[in-house]
């Protein structure tokens, strides 16, 4: 099961390193991380998914992020009332018959076309797991060239 962590660290040279140092070498995979300076940018905040099978799993890897010196909080999740968010960029091919069938997915997802030219449209979109996942299926249809996308953000309600 995937599980998303927030972490508040001190903004300092290594710190990101040494958290993903915690999970590799405990053989713990990040299936995302997203990090980024707050309102104070002496502090930064790292939002990590992570695959634990297990309550143990995630309350150790809870201990080993609160042990490290640069880490001010952690919080989990996975019980607490929350909201999250990932985006996504990709370039599809359309032809310009195709580019109101194109715009009238975005009727559905939160989402643009941001730059078109010669047969490639440049998208971006805003979403959860599952409405990302639902726009990418429906992107394929058109012909998706490239595609980046962040990682989960997550914030408490």
């Amino acid at each position: 099961m995937r599980h998303t962590i927030s972490v508040l660290v001190e903004n300092k040279f290594g710190v990101l390193a040494r958290v993903a140092g915690l999970f590799s070498a405990r053989g713990y995979n990040i299936a995302s991380l997203a990090v980024s300076e707050t309102l104070d940018p002496s502090i930064s905040y790292m939002t990590i998914v992570v695959e634990a099978q297990d309550e143990k799993i995630l309350e150790q890897i809870n201990k080993q992020l609160n042990k490290l010196i640069d880490v001010i909080t952690v919080t989990d999740f996975t019980k607490k009332a929350h909201i999250d968010r990932e985006m996504v960029m990709a370039k599809v091919e359309y032809s310009p018959k195709d580019k109101a069938k194109l715009e009238s997915i975005f009727d559905k997802y939160v989402g643009k076309i941001i730059k078109a030219k010669a047969g490639i449209a440049i998208i971006e979109a805003v979403g959860d797991q599952a409405q990302i996942k639902g726009l990418l299926e429906q992107l394929d249809k058109f012909g998706v060239k490239e595609l980046v996308r962040t990682g989960r953000l997550a914030i408490a309600e």
